[in-house]
């Protein structure tokens, strides 16, 4: 099978949202009755997934369907700035400061690699 942009980041997507749940292939797999070769081939974007196998992996991560297909519509960065409030709560001032750092540090890269690539 051809693969396409889509499906390589959609399966990134997907290996991006298993991660943040602290799971691993094995326990995704597990979870959602689907091979664990298959996971793999899906995060690979190696082959696409059916739609009854989409909802099976979305369901057990927890994430809706359209922060794996299209994360850069508004709701869905508003999940995501969201998700960042939440992570800050409990955070002090420091914290917060030495997290905002990292992660700007980490958008800078991410805008040269970007840039390297074109």
């Amino acid at each position: 099978m051809e693969t396409n942009n889509d499906t390589i980041l959609i399966g990134q997507r997907i290996r991006a949202a298993r991660q943040a749940k602290g799971m691993s292939q094995a326990d995704l797999a597990f979870d959602a009755d689907i091979s664990l070769p298959h996971i793999s081939n899906f995060e690979l974007g190696k082959k696409q997934l059916s739609i009854l196998t989409f909802r099976k992996i979305i369901e057990v991560l927890g994430v809706s369907a359209d922060e794996i297909l299209r994360p850069n519509i508004p709701e869905v960065k508003r999940i995501y700035q969201d998700e960042f409030s939440q992570i800050l709560q409990d955070c002090t001032p420091n914290e917060i400061e030495s997290i905002l750092n990292i992660v700007k540090e980490i958008k800078h890269s991410l805008h040269s690699k970007h840039n390297d690539e074109d």
